[in-house]
């Protein structure tokens, strides 16, 4: 039976349309591998200082001041978040990454300049990590625009979550790696009476610390810069390829929506409340005899991998983020809750084991945490179409206000810490609240679900 050219030309068609989506599919996935490693970096180095701060103290000389600004040094870095994500708005997702990559790369290599004179150093260091600082926005707040721009309405909430939460990942990767490579310091043994060959040691490992970090910044901005597109050839949505509000109007749709400013709030209280709470855990929790590196360790790792687990439940089923934030933010006031009454046990008696507070501030910071991409990706729906970058940007920047805010007034009274527990508390349940009266909708999936059929 012979069979005609026109009758054969239509079942070889698909075969190179299928060969190119199947490029596609795992480019973006590389964009996304490539990108996640970039916040995975950038939160390792944020959080270099905090788990070698003994040693870091006994070698470098750094006082409990100098540690702390080396920390601060990352919500600093968000003040000129707006410009970032104006640039990441006009000119794409390369440029905005490149530059972060770069900002990384000048960072860690201030960091390991090897110099004698320990004021120059110190402030080498502080000048790197406040450089690193300012690659905290496009970092953070970048994933809602990265996975809108890439990926499909049914691979954007597992997108989002892999990478906003590898930054997390990173930060929290920080407390195997530095104790790893660095060897704290003899406890018995004080900066004035210890040898010049412990000091050097330490001093030497720190070193090593800081190349290793400078070369996997220096590494990944090779890469980036040699392939990382703004856009794949074909959007893969139809709001990937809608126009967005100007910036402008983006502000002050922003400013002016209820809905967001409810869900705004019910994201950025209880997040920034959990970083200072983090910060001073150790101050809480040290006369109860347990340690607080591993709590914030485990709570940041479980976090993320909720995150990315739930996540891809979002995509097979989606249009139920405001019933997973529910869900998250119920777990997360009773378990914090249930830290506070626990400290509280002159008056209500709990019992006070290591194992009932790691279990506590665990999921604490696993609820929380986990909520991140969720947030994200409701916020974008709730204004579209505002910007991706500018929204978030907004959010995260007023997260960074409540944490500010909230080391500003430890700095005075300091003397008690313990009522961070409950404002911890009363933060998720008044967020718990927020997001039970919010009205959920769900416009950039209206458009790329109804509208495309």
């Amino acid at each position: 039976m012979w069979v005609s050219e026109e009758e054969v030309q239509p079942l070889l068609v698909p075969a190179p349309a299928a060969c190119a989506a199947s490029r596609l599919y795992r480019r973006r996935w590389l964009i996304l591998a490539a990108f996640s490693l970039l916040g995975f970096v950038q939160g390792l180095l944020w959080n270099s200082w905090g788990p070698i701060q003994n040693s870091a103290k006994q070698a470098l000389g750094f006082s409990t001041v100098d540690i702390t600004l080396l920390v601060l040094w990352g919500p600093i870095g968000f003040l000129p978040c707006f410009i970032l994500m104006w640039l990441m708005d006009k000119k794409g997702l390369r440029l905005s990454v490149v530059l972060t990559a770069l900002l990384m790369t000048t960072g860690a290599l201030l960091r390991c300049v090897p110099i004698d004179n320990q004021t120059v150093k110190k402030w080498l260091i502080h000048i790197g990590q406040l450089l690193n600082g300012f690659a905290g926005p496009v970092v953070i707040n970048a994933p809602p625009f990265l996975s809108t721009t890439w990926f499909p309405p049914d691979q954007r909430a597992t997108a989002t979550a892999v990478a906003s939460l590898f930054n997390y990942f990173g930060a929290a990767c920080a407390f195997l790696v530095g104790p790893l490579i660095v060897p704290a310091p003899n406890g018995t043994t004080s900066l004035l009476t210890a040898s010049n060959h412990h000091i050097d040691f330490i001093k030497g490992r720190i070193q090593t610390l800081l190349y290793a970090e400078f070369g996997a910044t220096a590494l990944l901005l090779v890469v980036l810069t040699a392939y990382f597109p703004s856009q794949p050839p074909l959007p893969p949505s139809i709001a990937a390829a809608s126009q967005r509000l100007n910036y402008r109007n983006s502000i002050y749709r922003l400013l002016s929506n209820f809905r967001f400013l409810m869900i705004a709030l019910a994201f950025a209280m209880p997040l920034g409340i959990l970083a200072g709470w983090s910060g001073v855990l150790d101050v809480i929790l040290t006369p109860l005899k347990v340690d607080a590196g591993w709590i914030g360790f485990w709570s940041t790792i479980g976090g993320c991998v909720v995150g990315i687990m739930i996540a891809r439940f979002a995509d097979f089923f989606r249009g139920v983020l405001k019933l997973i934030l529910l869900l998250l933010f119920s777990g997360a006031t009773l378990s914090s809750a249930w830290v506070a009454l626990t400290c509280f046990k002159g008056v209500t008696h709990l019992p006070v084991t290591p194992a009932t507070l790691y279990t506590s501030c665990i999921l604490v910071g696993v609820f929380i945490t986990s909520s991140v991409p969720f947030f994200f990706e409701l916020l974008v729906e709730t204004v579209y179409p505002v910007p991706e970058g500018i929204t978030c940007g907004f959010v995260t920047f007023l997260s960074n206000v409540f944490m500010g805010l909230l080391l500003m007034f430890l700095a005075f009274y300091h003397t008690d810490v313990y009522w961070l527990n409950w404002c911890l508390t009363a933060s998720c349940l008044f967020s718990l609240l927020l997001i039970l009266l919010f009205k959920e909708s769900y416009d950039r999936l209206y458009l790329d679900v109804l509208v495309s059929v």
